[in-house]
């Protein structure tokens, strides 16, 4: 998909890829992690990740301490406020840590199966909202937050809460096209938050 916004993605892409590479020299996430980034890393192959649950798909299931993220190898249950999972029409699906992860996987996974139902944290309140149905705010600036994971999207289960948050928050330009649907999340904004882990 092919987004205009003025150069702006492209200032995002190069953030995100600035960001990727000073996150490279830190071994894991905050709090954790994996320095094993999983199969098909290298400069020449395109790393993929495999869905790693089995999940119904009509609701979410119950974050475990059993569970990792696919992107990062975090521990999903230790993040509440962050966390949201997918699942997969033919009976699986994966947790994950922020919802930066989430966009990174839905890019990255193996799975040829349609998605069947997604869930994510709601920015305000930490509830679990349809992801399919949210607005996420395409946050870019590292040094204005204090997210696991370095940077992650903002989501709002109201577009009408999501335009209040970009409009209160002054650390960067953002303006209403800086929204996107669970549909329109391509390789380049997920790029923005894991570009190091794709």
């Amino acid at each position: 998909m092919s987004i205009d916004r003025g150069g702006r993605l492209e200032r995002r892409r190069l953030l995100g890829l600035l960001g990727a590479g000073a996150a490279v020299g830190v071994a894991g996430c905050l709090g954790g992690g994996d320095e094993d980034v999983g199969e098909g890393e290298g400069e020449d192959e395109p790393r993929t990740v495999d869905p790693t649950l089995e999940h119904p798909g009509d609701e979410p299931v119950a974050f475990t301490d059993e569970q990792n993220c696919p992107i990062c190898n975090m521990t999903p249950a230790d993040y509440p406020n962050w966390h949201g999972q997918v699942a997969h029409e033919d009976g699986t699906g994966a947790a994950f840590d922020t919802p930066g992860c989430l966009f990174a996987y839905l890019v990255i996974t193996t799975s040829d199966s349609p998605v069947a139902g997604a869930w994510t944290a709601d920015f305000e309140t930490g509830d679990l909202v349809d992801a399919t149905e949210a607005h996420f705010v395409l946050i870019t600036d590292e040094t204005a937050v204090d997210d696991p994971m370095k940077i992650n999207p903002r989501t709002f289960a109201d577009r009408d809460d999501a335009v209040a948050f970009l409009e209160a928050y002054d650390a960067e330009d953002l303006t209403e096209e800086d929204i996107v649907e669970f549909d329109e999340i391509d390789r380049e904004t997920a790029e923005i938050y894991r570009g190091n882990r794709m």
